[in-house]
């Protein structure tokens, strides 16, 4: 049972529906704070409740515009940090400029860092986040950081879609992973789209390591921003034999030109959670969305009361 005087959830203007869908599986009022801008655009914050000594939650994810969702985060931490609060967690279910992760050339920033540096800076106690782009992010933070996985929730959407000559295909070799864990879960075979560029200036070539051939086929990722790889992947699948193609993603950036190539593509279904906010110009028939609600409101429990949360991650 939650102590509703000692546990205060609050949200920027990133998601406000995703905090309210989070504050009613926990049964506990959405804090009461403004969040706005001055006229020149710097954002302000006023908390207009009490939080000394609470266990406090900020719900916001740094997707678009990814800049102001990050002030808004960073000025909230601060705001309560300077109210006394007693624990501040950002539940951040999108981490933006993750990126950004490593230096592939030179003179390259890290901004996975930039932001973990940020968030602590300011004075959050934890982060909870979902299917952040690199694992290795997590050593990035000096506070605790709790990874949730947004692919059972996925695997189980398909559950009832799904056949016996279905394959789960990873769109490259650096998700192979996660397409293990998803299939481990509805116990179907993989497969993995291998890619290549023989030579500078000269188009990759793509190839298919596994049975494809007259299956239908789930291909998993964790990120979709322009939705190049997956329905360039999906072709593919589609030149190789595969019946008939479905796609899933955690976060649904879908930028650009994302709508209209899912829309004309082979892709027949794409499922994607509410880590991002879909507005309605983005809502398309081929797009199913579900929640992540429930198990961020989980893990947000288990914090507040000194329970595991590994049990989440599994």
């Amino acid at each position: 049972m939650l102590d509703k005087g000692q546990i205060k959830l609050f949200s920027g203007n990133a998601h406000r529906k995703l905090a309210e869908a989070i504050c009613k599986e926990l049964n506990v009022p959405c804090g009461n704070c403004e969040v706005g801008k001055f006229s020149d655009g710097e954002v302000f914050v006023n908390i207009a409740e009490t939080v000394r000594g609470c266990d406090v939650f900020i719900i916001q994810p740094t997707s678009t515009p990814v800049n102001d969702n990050l002030m808004e985060t960073l000025i909230l931490i601060d705001a309560l940090k300077r109210a006394s609060a007693g624990r501040i967690s950002a539940v951040i279910p999108y981490y933006g400029y993750a990126r950004q992760d490593r230096k592939t050339k030179a003179r390259e920033p890290i901004t996975a860092k930039l932001v973990a540096n940020l968030l602590t800076q300011a004075g959050a106690d934890r982060v909870v986040s979902m299917d952040l782009h690199a694992g290795q992010i997590q050593g990035y933070f000096d506070i605790p950081v709790d990874h949730l996985s947004g692919v059972p929730i996925l695997a189980n959407h398909f559950k009832d879609l799904i056949g016996e000559e279905t394959v789960v295909v990873s769109p490259d070799i650096g998700g192979v992973v996660r397409a293990r864990n998803f299939a481990n879960i509805l116990d179907l075979p993989i497969a993995i789209i291998e890619k290549r560029r023989p030579k500078a200036n000269v188009s990759e070539v793509m190839n298919v390591i596994g049975d494809i051939q007259d299956k239908n086929v789930i291909l998993v990722d964790d990120i979709v921003d322009t939705a190049g790889t997956i329905t360039k992947a999906a072709e593919v699948l589609k030149d190789f034999g595969a019946k008939r193609v479905y796609a899933c993603a955690t976060h649904a950036v879908l930028s650009g030109p994302a709508i209209e190539r899912i829309e004309n593509s082979v892709i027949e279904k794409f499922v994607v959670t509410d880590t991002i906010p879909l507005t309605d110009e983005k809502k398309i028939d081929k797009i199913e969305v579900v929640s992540v609600a429930p198990i961020f409101a989980e893990a947000i429990r288990r914090i507040h009361l000194n329970e595991s949360v590994s049990i989440l991650f599994d």
